[in-house]
Order: C-alpha cells, then structure tokens, then sequence
C-alpha cells in the first residue's frame, strides 16, 4: 500500500494553549473518571446490560431531537429525503449496536460464548467466517438478500474464536484506565459507538471529546450517555484543538482512540509541520500512549464486465454515485475511485448513466469544513474534470501515471475512475492488484458483478475477495452496510503502525467482541425486487433506503429507527410499503 500523498498545505498555526479554567475543568474531569473506573470495575455483566438498555431506551427518545441537531449542522431542510441519512446513520446504528452488544452481555452472564448463537463457516486461505447477518427473522425480511461475515486471520481455529469472544467483558474486573475519543465530524453515531465500544470491549472509562461540528449535538448526546456519565464511567466535552490537545497528553489518559483522517493522526502522534515531519522521519512522537483510529483513505468500487440490462446499468449507477455522494461525500469509506474495464463493451454507456445520476441526484451544501478547497485542488490536479454542480468527476485517468486521486483522500464529492483492461478473469485480478498496490487507505472496497459473472467466476471471486487488503469488502453492496451491521467489525485492514497508519489500528462496533478479527465481507443483491424475484435472484429487498435517489428516505429512516427501538411484527407494514415506493 502506498504511502499518503497529500496536496501542498500552509503550514499551520501552533495550538495554542488552554485557559488555566479549561484545564482545571479538563483535570476535574479526568480526576472524576478515574474515580469511576474503579465503579466501571465492581460493575457486575447484568449491571452492564442493564446500563445498555438504559442507553438504547434514551436513544429512542431522543432520536427526534437528534436526527434535527445534525440537520441543522448539515444545513438539510425539513422533509429533504436525504434526512434519511441522519436517522439511518445517527439514532439507528446506537439501537441496533445496543441491542447487540446486551446480547453479548447476556451470553457471557450465562457463562456462553457470544458466539454460540451464530453459524461458524469457512472462507479461503484457512479462514473462520463468523455469519453476523442475517441474525433473525427480522434481519432476513428487513435486509433480504443481504449478508456480511465476519472473516477471522488465517489459522485462527474455531474453538480459539468461541474462546476468545467477549475480550474485555471476559475479565470485567481488569479495567483499562481513562481514555479519550476524539469524536467524528461527519457521521452522528460513531462518537456514541466509539464510547460504548471502549467501555464494553476494553473495560476503559472515557472522555468523549466531541468534533466542534457536532457541538450541538452536546445535550442530545448528554441525554442518550446519561445512566453512563451518572455511573460515572463517561464524561463529555467539547472545545477546539487545544482542549483536544491537552486531553490527549494528559498524565492520566492512558489512551486514546481518534476518527478522521491520516494527516489528523500524524498531527496528533507527532505534531505539525516541519517539526512534525521530522519527528516522524526520526520515529521520536510526542504522543508515546497506545493510539486506535479509524481513518480514511481512497475507497475503490471495482466494476467487473459482463451483460447487464439498461435498468442494471441504471441501478448500478444510482448505486456507484450513492457510494460518493451519501453525506455530501464526507465519509471515510466514500467510494472515490471506480475501477472499469477499458475492454467492456457496455462501458460507455454505463459511463453516461453514471455522469447522469452525479448531475440528477440532489445538490446539497458542502458542509465540511475545507470541501470546497479540496475539489479546487481536484481540479487543478485535473483540469478537463467534468463539473456537476459542486461535484467533480474525473475521467480517463491513466494507469501509469493516475496522480492524487488513487493516493490522496479528498474528503468531497470527487468521483474518479481508472480504466483497466480485460475480461472478467483477468480485469478482475488487475483490478485487485491495482487497489492493494496503488490506492492509499485499506479501510474499505466494492465489488460488483453480474450473477452471471460471479457463476462464471467460480471459486475465484471468493479468492480475489481474500486477496483485497481491506478492513470491509462488499459484493454488490456498499462497505457502509458493513458500518451499519452491529455485530460486524469495522475498520483498517490489520497490520498498520503509527507510523505508516493509512486507514487506522484497531476495529470498532464488533458487537460479538470477536478477539481481533481481520475483516468483514458484505454481500447483497445485483437488483432490486421486484427485478430480482424475476432474475432468480433470492431477494426481495427495493432500492435500499440510503441509495441517494430513494425518494422516501426519509420516512423509512424514521420507520427503522422506531422499529429498532421496539421491534415488532406489526411495525413491518409501514416499512415496508415506504421502501417500495423509494
């Protein structure tokens, strides 16, 4: 994997330093929490599971409140269909991650493994797939034709799996001391999911320090953390980079876990500018504490040839273009390469229904701090980009000399694509060796391909999944189902240092607590139903609800989130008939 190559930047300003109120207040706080770890240790597993679902029931009623203060933020209008994606991607994950995880309490209450209610399969290269989705009916009538696994490391046998699931919560007494999350920008949920997965996963009470951005979100968040701040295992606070600063390197703070991007990590472990570059270069960090992240990277969706309809060709389109565009392009696992085959002969016309739907799907404000400089400088590393709106697609990039877009992250709703030759077969192993060689970031890739193709494919489909680098691989589907999937582990592909740290160390969500897992596999349907029922294909799932064109998005994000806050049969109508008509 290549080394992050990143655009020029001025050289920024020193941090300065936080008021002597801010760090007695910061010191108060850390004094509090470590207090409460010993409160977090006599903590018994029911107690656990009882705080759990404390905080899903104060998630459910605060979903509202939640899903406004992030449109607010993301400058979304009332009844925008795009609302959808605050309630799928804030309230929703917080459910259906604290359902899960008190099961895995439960089990281990029990003296069970968290993973004697899931079927242990096999994947190639000697794997151990844990089968994380579908977990229940409602998963299989909610998410028909879709799939994930969790994918062990080679070797790894299954009694070692069963053994070693519930890691922390396996010796409750054993905590791991105060920690800090630096809470994400973009995505709502991943600051509350973060808190819960260091408590839960490794017996550590935390500060969470929240992204300026997320600011509003303060009382929301308060509310929805409230039976942990009051056990006193949580605190939250918000501020700009010299709190975070002074956080990070506080004596007390044995830990900390971060979401964003590559240069943020670097900033933070070494410090910035030329001072920065030279303490990395030396391998001399001014932050010598254990650090997890999960970061960013170039995400490539791999396209593989074969007969499509015009309707697929459309679908995929709206698919590809969903991968780019949901939250405006600010995710971490955004698609922002996609790999055809310069020899498949419906190529062009595939090209001109994806320029389509980046032209037709809704415009929105660019609400991340620095998108519109970062397309500027798409733009100028490539001057006959087409402009769509305030999106930038990149055609024709050449596979010698492809530039930033296959090694910098652009963080903006900047769509490349790099042509490579071949049949299936072969453009599919380019393809492969291309994206673990050339693309910067291990975090996430997509596949597609025609049922046809992946009959013809074989064995060998499977086999290039295992050879994709990647913390989550999808098959017809997007990696950001995979984020959504409780019991699935997220983040980098393993094996990356503080100082080559690409997309981050360490997994997240992992609601199964799986002891250090290597990545997850998503799979889901090349069509929609009612296409799908009609092609054989076992599925009977419509547009799927984050699809960027889903014109009721919105009221199924809100459907879904009621659901997961009471799953009940007769709830299923209503999302059902909303979906449809997407």
């Amino acid at each position: 994997m290549t080394t992050p190559a990143q655009p020029p930047a001025p050289t920024p300003a020193p941090t300065p330093a936080p008021t002597a109120e801010a760090k007695e207040r910061i010191d108060r706080i850390v004094d509090e929490l470590v207090h409460g770890e010993a409160a977090w240790a006599a903590c018994s597993l029911a107690e656990r599971r009882t705080l759990l679902e404390r905080v899903h029931a104060a998630t459910a009623a605060r979903a509202e409140a939640w899903v406004r203060a992030a449109a607010a933020y993301k400058k979304l209008p009332d009844q925008d269909a795009l609302l959808g994606e605050e309630w799928t991607s804030g309230p929703y994950p917080v459910l259906i991650g604290t359902s899960a995880l008190a099961q895995t309490v439960r089990a281990l209450e029990e003296g069970r493994s968290p993973v004697d209610d899931f079927t242990l399969g096999q994947a190639p290269g000697g794997r151990v797939a844990v089968r994380v989705l579908p977990h229940d009916t409602y998963d299989r009538l909610l998410l028909s034709g879709f799939s994930a696994e969790v994918w062990m490391p080679s070797g790894v046998s299954a009694d070692t799996v069963r053994d070693g699931a519930g890691l922390g919560l396996r010796r409750p007494e054993e905590t791991g001391g105060v920690g800090v999350v630096l809470g994400a920008g973009n995505i709502t949920s991943i600051p509350v999911l973060d808190v819960l997965y260091e408590l839960y996963a490794h017996n550590r009470v935390v500060v969470l320090k929240l992204n300026p951005l997320t600011d509003s979100l303060y009382d929301v968040f308060s509310e929805v953390l409230a039976p942990l701040i009051e056990r006193g295992v949580v605190r939250i606070v918000t501020g700009g980079a010299d709190i975070g600063t002074y956080l990070v390197h506080h004596p007390r703070i044995r830990h900390v876990h971060m979401t964003g991007s590559a240069l943020t990590h670097d900033a933070i472990v070494y410090g910035t500018g030329a001072d920065g570059a030279a303490r990395k270069e030396a391998g001399t960090p001014l932050l010598e504490k254990d650090i997890t992240s999960e970061l960013g990277g170039v995400s490539p969706t791999i396209v593989v040839p074969g007969t499509w309809s015009e309707a697929d060709l459309r679908f995929q389109a709206e698919h590809v273009a969903t991968q780019r565009l949901h939250n405006g392009g600010y995710n971490c696992v955004a698609s922002q390469v996609v790999v055809i085959s310069s020899d498949w002969p419906q190529k062009d016309r595939f090209l001109e229904q994806l320029r389509a739907v980046l032209a037709e799907a809704p415009q929105r404000a660019a609400y991340y701090p620095g998108s519109d400089e970062r397309v500027g400088q798409a733009l100028t590393a490539y001057p006959d980009a087409a402009r769509l709106g305030e999106r930038l697609l990149v055609e024709g990039l050449d596979p010698q000399r492809p530039g930033p877009a296959l090694t910098t992250e652009y963080f903006a709703p900047v769509l490349g694509v790099l042509e490579l030759p071949g049949g299936a077969r072969e453009f599919l192993d380019t393809a492969v060796r291309t994206a673990n060689e050339k693309f910067t970031g291990t975090l996430g890739a997509n596949v597609i391909a025609h049922p046809r193709t992946i009959a013809e494919l074989g064995p060998d489909l499977d086999l290039a999944i295992a050879e994709l680098r990647y913390g989550t691989v999808a098959l017809n589907a997007w990696t950001g189902l995979g984020y959504l999937t409780a019991r699935a582990s997220w983040g980098a592909f393993p094996g990356h240092t503080v100082d080559d740290v690409q997309s981050g160390i360490g997994v997240v969500h992992n609601a199964v607590l799986l002891d250090s897992p290597e990545r997850t596999v998503v799979r889901g349907p090349f069509r929609p139903a009612p296409r799908s029922v009609l092609h054989g294909e076992l599925s009977m799932s419509p547009k799927p609800p984050w699809f960027v064109t889903n014109r009721t998005g919105a009221t199924t994000g809100r459907l879904l989130v009621d659901f997961a806050a009471r799953p009940r049969w007769s709830a299923l109508p209503k999302i059902f008939a909303s979906a449809l008509r997407g």
